[in-house]
């Protein structure tokens, strides 16, 4: 099995790549996990993750700047439906525009717009930055065996947009900061989380390994 981290100039690459590498080896099929930076390198790729740092506006730039790569991830997802696992900023690119700074287009998967988290408190700080426990909206095979609710395992966040998804049922798992943050998306064979899966330790590897196996 061949996963795709999209190197496009942002994200957690190596650190990402690290994670997918120690969840693979405690599964019992060899997954190979490679960085990829052309249209080219993707298309024989099993399962695709996309990372992102930053601003919104940046991430679909640096997309773009690489010639034929947001069509052959659109090709991916959509023609081929294979699994798919946006990061971050790249979870945020699922959705149909992002309001950050100015109106950017995303791929249109998850139907709605990002946009500044409003927590209604002054003792809360934006950017958004700490570990939360998720609060499952939508049970769904990506958060088997991962203890959830007030008791649960923390999820690492960093950021101060979110996604605000049209339909509920493209939710699956949020966090509260002032008001419920988006943290997990779902819409068939393409996934998201806001938070940081290679960063959020024994609850990002059980994430990782369970998008590994995901069989959407």
């Amino acid at each position: 099995m061949r996963v795709a981290i999209i190197d496009y100039g942002s994200g957690n690459l190596r650190s990402a790549q690290k994670s997918f590498e120690r969840a693979a080896s405690t599964l019992d099929n060899s997954a190979s996990i490679e960085l990829v930076d052309t249209p080219e390198q993707l298309a024989g790729a099993d399962r695709v993750v996309l990372p992102g740092v930053g601003a919104y506006r940046d991430c679909h730039d640096g997309i773009h700047a690489i010639d034929g790569m947001w069509q052959a991830i659109e090709e991916h997802c959509t023609a081929r439906a294979r699994p798919f696992l946006g990061i971050c900023v790249g979870m945020q690119l699922m959705a149909t525009r992002g309001l950050e700074h100015t109106v950017t287009p995303g791929f249109g998967w998850i139907k709605g717009e990002v946009d500044r988290i409003d927590v209604g408190d002054a003792d809360l700080k934006i950017p958004h930055m700490g570990w939360n426990t998720l609060d499952v909206t939508q049970p769904h095979a990506l958060l088997s065996g991962i203890e959830t609710g007030s008791g649960g395992q923390h999820a690492y966040f960093v950021h101060s947009y979110h996604l605000r998804a049209d339909k509920d049922a493209d939710v699956v798992a949020t966090a509260r900061y002032g008001e419920p943050i988006t943290a997990v998306v779902a819409n068939g064979n393409m996934a998201g989380t806001q938070f940081h899966p290679e960063k959020s330790q024994t609850l990002g590897l059980a994430f990782i390994s369970n998008f590994l196996t995901w069989a959407p």
